[in-house]
């Protein structure tokens, strides 16, 4: 062959290639989201935030799970009995594979479900599987034997959960990112690095293919999934971006397709701008500020109600977020279905006389601006945080208190609220399903690190304890009402807002839909 022809070949084939790898590049499909902070794990039982469950919601499925709307719509279990007691679930599971080609079992369940309240995990969120036998005194370490729990594998399709208590909204419960599903043969080998990449297998839509600590996390689509023919994305790639203002922009220079946030301070520029790509509608959050009851000033009730009658909500709300979040006065937020809202009994007060009685109760204390009380506000990193803090920090010195500010990085914050070494601490919950209990049983005397406050009155356990043994629903929801004014009364939390869901979605994005759970699984998505 000459050297002329076989230039030429070479040619032919180089631009060849070039057109096929141009072809296999725009027909990928990759969504691109921001996702707030660094993951603290990809371990479904061990973590603990929102932003962990965006994440493991791809990778893993549970028993049931979200319909692009919020619905409750079946997950590995394609079908489910209740007995007539409300006691006994009894799921189908239908057939599906682990990422590494392993059929989905009950077993698997069994095992999971087992694994978030063992002692020897030390779960955060263990007493979120309370209504099922004997969880509590597994969790308590007052029962020893794991077998003991109220699950069982009936056989590798069925799986069975005995409650020792009636729970309504157990079907919504288990959605929650802690029931999900983990492969018992990879945890066992790997140990604590079982979900690092290479090593972690799912069930779920997609698999993680690439983790680089505070730059992303690539997700990739699993062909084992068993609804994987409906999955359009190729990819997912997730940004931890704590500065919410440059996040805007890579959103606005089409680096993103979805933000995790929007800064407070530009909302103004995109109800003018870009209204048709913001979503801004209620959310079941609450955001607070959580006061250390086990340090002597936090355990003074009037301090507290000092505290949460300076904080101006509206000026919070209206000005400071630019009206992206609502004034709180409840815990539960509005909107919880069936659920009458309890309000703090300050929340008709005039602002005058709320900042007047604050005042009263801070002198009566042995406070005011002649002796500040002195008290710390910690927040993680976040311009909106940092913003409501300083605001917070200006109302309070009114009634004679010295507010210092503390910012820490997400994990970080995390060890010292868990730790209750802070005085005052930036919080929000956000419901795990649509029901009241997901928000009062936070604060259960026993509910362990989830009660970062501290919190303990006996009224309050009594009767949001009794009410999982209520069958009638207008019963059970005025049992929690009551203990929600119990709670309200003691203010060991100060409500400050409730949450509006705040993300840039590109017009190129299709199949986000609208949930007050605000949980958008790709499987549901494309990218024109």
């Amino acid at each position: 062959m000459s050297l002329i022809k076989r230039n030429v070949l070479l040619s032919a084939l180089t631009a060849a290639t070039l057109i096929a790898a141009s072809t296999v590049a725009q027909a990928e499909m990759v969504l691109h989201r921001g996702n707030g902070a660094e993951p603290e794990t990809m371990d479904p039982q061990k973590s603990t935030g929102v932003i962990e469950a965006n994440i493991q919601y791809e990778i893993f499925e549970g028993l049931t799970t979200y319909s692009p709307d919020g619905q409750v719509v079946p997950g590995m279990a394609e079908s489910w009995d209740v007995s007539d007691d409300g006691k006994t679930y009894t799921f189908h599971l239908r057939d599906a594979k682990w990422s590494n080609g392993d059929p989905v079992t009950a077993a698997d369940f069994a095992y999971s479900f087992q694994r978030l309240v063992d002692p020897a995990i030390a779960a955060d969120y263990a007493a979120i599987a309370d209504p099922i036998l004997n969880a509590e005194q597994i969790r308590k370490g007052e029962e020893k034997d794991l077998s003991k729990l109220g699950v069982k594998a009936v056989d590798d399709k069925t799986f069975q959960v005995t409650l020792a208590k009636p729970a309504p909204y157990f079907l919504g419960l288990i959605r929650h990112n802690t029931f999900l599903p983990v492969h018992k043969a990879t945890v066992e080998k790997f140990g604590q690095d079982w979900t690092k990449p290479g090593n972690i297998i799912g069930n779920g839509a997609f698999t993680m293919q690439e983790w680089t600590p505070q730059a992303s996390m690539t997700l990739v689509k699993n062909p084992n999934y068993y609804d994987a023919a409906n999955v359009k994305l190729e990819k997912i790639v997730y940004y931890p971006t704590e500065d919410i203002s440059e996040e805007f922009k890579r959103y606005r220079a089409g680096e993103l397709h979805i933000t995790y946030e929007v800064p407070s301070d530009q909302i103004g520029f995109i109800e003018a701008n870009l209204k048709d790509e913001y979503e801004a509608k209620p959310y079941l959050g609450t955001y607070y500020y959580v006061v250390n009851t086990t340090r002597e000033a936090g355990a003074k009730k009037e301090l507290r109600e000092a505290l949460a009658l300076a904080i101006d909500r509206e000026i919070i709300a209206d000005k400071v977020t630019q009206g992206s979040f609502l004034p709180a006065y409840s815990w539960v937020p509005p909107g919880t279905p069936d659920y009458n809202t309890q309000y703090v009994s300050f929340k008709d007060m005039p602002k005058e006389a709320r900042l007047a009685k604050a005042k009263e109760l801070m002198t009566a204390a042995g406070y005011g601006p002649d002796n500040p009380l002195n008290i710390e506000i910690l927040y993680n990193t976040s311009e909106n945080h940092k913003k409501i803090a300083i605001a917070v920090q200006s109302m309070w010195k009114a009634i004679g208190v010295n507010a210092t500010l503390n910012n820490q990085e997400w994990q970080v914050y995390l060890d010292t609220r868990d730790n209750k070494q802070f005085d005052v601490a930036r919080a929000a919950w956000i419901g795990d399903y649509a029901d009241p209990v997901t928000f009062l049983d936070l604060f259960l005397s026993d509910a362990g690190v989830r009660n970062d406050a501290g919190y303990n009155n006996a009224e309050f356990d009594k009767l949001v304890k009794e009410s999982f043994n209520v069958a009638d629903p207008k019963e059970r929801m005025a049992m929690l009402e009551k203990s929600e004014q119990i709670f309200l009364a003691d203010l060991p939390i100060i409500p400050i807002l409730h949450y509006k869901t705040k993300h840039m979605v590109s017009p190129q994005v299709q199949g986000w839909a609208y949930n007050n759970l605000d949980f958008h699984l790709g499987r549901y998505m494309s990218v024109q």
